[in-house]
């Protein structure tokens, strides 16, 4: 919440005060520029808080620049994960230089290069992450910066702690209060006209090379700094940026949207957005996709059938995620389950499995489910699988483990090594919805006890599986991130 005695580092006419904390107070400006720390909001528009630092330099007259810290020890940092958000950077650091903006990617941890920064600043401003490390950073650095310290939240469309202040049951719970505010906090940041643009051949206060020129080359720079490698890259399918997160948009709306309610959960067919992973590097705003389904909704009935279906996806589920993360300190643990789901699976822990299958072979996609198998064709390939495979690809895990908590830990694992949009609140949701989170019991069976199953009957039954395995198939030979127009 905004700290109402720290009026220097607020911008209440530009920044709603629920997206505003103080976390260090200042009368006033330190020498130097006003810096941006950028880490969770990767994008240089609908940026609420590069606008917010734009908007204080404007008024202490100081140029501005954003410093962003690149960190090869980030936990679970990869390949694919890494030169995803150095594409995305790339496309920053030019935006950037067209508005006037100075920019600095440095090598170290975001907090050490957040707090070098800040010592020649005249405040710093950050973004909100919502993860125990990213809370832990900016807490650290507003401990120890010798300026004016504000964070403000951008990822949410309803700032998490304006939306309800305790970890939500389900979706059903948060959903009316969510709603509730949607008209108040779906609105876009004002974009500031910069008054004094950043001096030439001016290094932005920090230490260290930068590492601005490199970004030309993500993968080669990716491999300079002994990025793990084992995933691979997945340029070949997905590439990252403002510019493919907007295409990615448009396609959303001009063509998926029409038939998104009723296709979103037949993986054979591509009615979905492929937004996840630009969302989960803040490479696109979520205010600026939903105006964005809004206004294709009031433009097209076909489209509004579909609206709600959408938002959601969007709001509701995604935020009842981040909601999960800020409020359940165990977010990405096994005690972090509903107390009804841990009893259930511990008292079916012995129940005799249909086959049991190692770590290792799951990994490599080698069971007897082609259907399982071509999603984890499609998760290692790609960096993506389609979110109705995604629940069934993790129940079938429970289903195959002699262990339900290490076969959460299993889930948790493979899920941040391969997904573009791993180690983010929505997959740590989703991993936990698994296993009961954010559900209800259901009728008791073998293994699973009263926790939701999935089983290939299933899918067969309510799409077309043997055409996503095709589909998968298909694209992993083409080595091709174009997607598939066909209905079928």
């Amino acid at each position: 919440m905004c700290d109402r005695d720290a009026p220097a580092l607020t911008v209440p006419e530009l920044t709603p005060k629920e997206r505003v904390r103080v976390r260090r107070a200042a009368d006033g400006p330190n020498p130097g520029p006003v810096v941006y720390w950028m880490q969770q909001a990767q994008r240089a528009s609908d940026n609420p808080a590069l606008e917010h630092a734009l908007a204080l330099a404007a008024r202490w007259d100081r140029p501005a620049c954003v410093v962003v810290g690149l960190d090869a020890q980030y936990p679970g940092a990869n390949e694919r994960s890494f030169v995803f958000m150095l594409e995305g950077l790339r496309g920053v650091r030019d935006a950037l230089a067209e508005r006037g903006v100075g920019f600095a990617c440095r090598l170290g941890a975001p907090d050490e290069v957040a707090l070098a920064a800040a010592r020649g600043a005249a405040a710093l401003v950050c973004d909100r992450g919502y993860l125990r490390h990213q809370r832990a950073w900016r807490t650290r650095v507003a401990s120890e910066a010798p300026c004016g310290v504000v964070e403000v939240e951008g990822e949410a469309v309803v700032p998490v702690e304006a939306a309800s202040a305790k970890a939500e049951y389900m979706a059903r719970t948060l959903r009316p209060k969510v709603q509730r505010l949607l008209e108040r906090f779906a609105v876009l940041p004002s974009a500031v006209a910069v008054a004094r643009p950043w001096p030439a051949d001016t290094v932005p206060p920090g230490e260290g090379s930068g590492f601005e020129a490199e970004l030309d080359d993500p993968h080669a720079l990716a491999h300079r700094l002994a990025v793990d490698g084992a995933a691979g890259s997945v340029s070949a399918y997905f590439r990252g940026g403002e510019t493919h997160a907007a295409a990615a948009l448009r396609r959303l709306t001009d063509r998926v949207l029409d038939t998104y309610g009723d296709d979103r959960n037949q993986p054979q067919r591509d009615a979905v957005s492929y937004l996840g992973m630009h969302l989960h590097f803040g490479q696109v705003s979520p205010v600026r996709v939903l105006r964005a389904v809004m206004d294709a909704s009031r433009e097209r009935d076909s489209a509004a059938r579909s609206r709600d279906a959408f938002v959601e996806e969007l709001v509701v589920r995604r935020e009842l995620a981040i909601n999960h993360a800020w409020f359940e300190p165990a977010y990405d643990r096994y005690e972090a389950l509903p107390e009804w789901a841990r009893k259930t699976l511990s008292k079916h822990a012995r129940d005799e499995r249909e086959r049991v299958y190692d770590p290792a072979t799951l990994e490599a996609g080698e069971t007897d489910d082609p259907y399982w198998n071509a999603a984890m064709l499609e998760m290692r390939a790609t960096g993506y699988m389609h979110n109705y495979m995604r629940m069934y690809w993790g129940k079938r895990i429970l289903a195959w483990s002699s262990d339900p908590e290490a076969a959460f830990d299993l889930t948790r694992t493979l899920n941040d090594r391969y997904f573009l949009d791993g180690r983010d609140p929505n997959s740590y949701a989703g991993v936990a919805w698994v296993y009961g989170r954010h559900d209800r019991p259901w009728p008791e069976r073998p293994v699973f006890g009263t926790v939701r199953s999935m089983v290939a009957a299933g899918l067969r039954r309510k799409g077309d599986p043997d055409a996503y395995v095709a589909k998968v198939e298909r694209r992993v030979a083409a080595r091709s991130a174009v997607l598939d127009e066909a209905r079928d």
